[in-house]
């Protein structure tokens, strides 16, 4: 264990940690709303998040950009920003859709067991890798250079690039955007309701069907956002791209309190940085042992993770 790599790069390996944990808190609210209406871990949202990978890269390219295009001056870069994300946002927005409504709602109207919905998760996330594998036969695909990484300022010693500026405020506006929304509006009442007490909440005229509806499609934009922001960090993607961030997200979702959505920023967040911690003191080779680490931990010692709270209990 090497901790004067540790402490004498702390701050840098925070501040990376967080970038890359604004990844994961993204990722895992795909996981931690689809939990807390239906109890159901969702392993096929992976696939959800590297679709819109793809999704923004093609779009890019139809656009003209590759990567070995110059990179863009400050408002076009912008503009491309903005398109690359509603491209990977409606990519993964879609897929989350047809995969609720092809692959889960049939079982839903047969009442199935659980297990059979987790099995069916897991043939959907093999079936659309596959697919997506096939189509790009099998080789990783490259994203433009959008914008150069560069310093914005120096705190106590420790540096502050745009890009991780950029990843971080992206998860945070988009986080509160989804808070408000969940908990300030109609439809977001409803899948709270749903959430809470699903037989009730049709009682009282609640659409079941329509509310988890919009659970998938709200958990597929975010991971859309998710995929933008990998493909900025990254510059590229690959038919199995999802796999491992999955299981980090899935990790970073059961810290925070699966259900939770503001546990699911926290969690990201917090697991980020501890596998930033985790390179500076172990070496970068381990650092995808740090997700499954402090996942089995929490399921050990506080299985609701850190915030616990339910998707239907949560308020402003």
């Amino acid at each position: 264990m090497n901790f004067d790599q540790l402490f004498s790069n702390f701050g840098d390996l925070s501040i990376q940690g967080l970038a890359q944990g604004a990844i994961y808190a993204l990722f895992a609210l795909g996981y931690t709303m689809v939990y807390g209406v239906l109890r159901l871990i969702n392993f096929a949202h992976s696939e959800v998040f590297m679709v819109g990978t793809f999704g923004a890269i093609v779009v890019w390219n139809w656009l003209g950009l590759d990567q070995n295009s110059p990179v863009p001056a400050l408002g076009p870069a912008l503009l491309y920003l903005l398109v690359g994300l509603l491209a990977a946002c409606l990519t993964s927005g879609v897929t989350a859709v047809v995969l609720e409504r092809v692959a889960y709602r049939p079982l839903r109207k047969r009442n199935a067991p659980v297990l059979t919905f987790l099995i069916t998760a897991i043939g959907a996330s093999v079936v659309i890798s596959e697919a997506v594998g096939i189509w790009s036969n099998r080789k990783p695909k490259a994203a433009p250079r959008l914008f150069t990484q560069h310093e914005l300022f120096t705190v106590a010693g420790t540096t502050i690039t745009n890009l991780q500026v950029f990843l971080v405020l992206l998860a945070v506006v988009l986080m509160i955007a989804l808070d408000l929304f969940i908990n300030r509006t109609r439809l977001g009442r409803g899948v709270r309701a749903i959430a809470q007490d699903p037989n009730t909440a049709a009682l009282m005229g609640v659409n079941k069907d329509r509310v988890i509806a919009l659970v998938f499609l709200l958990g597929g934009i975010m991971a859309g956002a998710a995929a933008l922001m990998y493909n900025i960090k990254i510059t590229g993607t690959h038919f199995f791209a999802g796999f491992d961030l999955g299981i980090k997200a899935f990790a970073a979702a059961v810290l925070g309190g699966i259900g939770n959505l503001r546990g699911a920023l926290i969690g990201g967040l917090l697991l980020g940085m501890l596998e930033g911690w985790g390179s500076g003191l172990l070496g970068t080779q381990w650092t995808g042992v740090v997700a499954f680490v402090v996942l089995i931990l929490i399921l050990l010692f506080r299985p609701t993770g850190l915030l616990g709270e339910s998707l239907g209990r949560s308020r402003a």
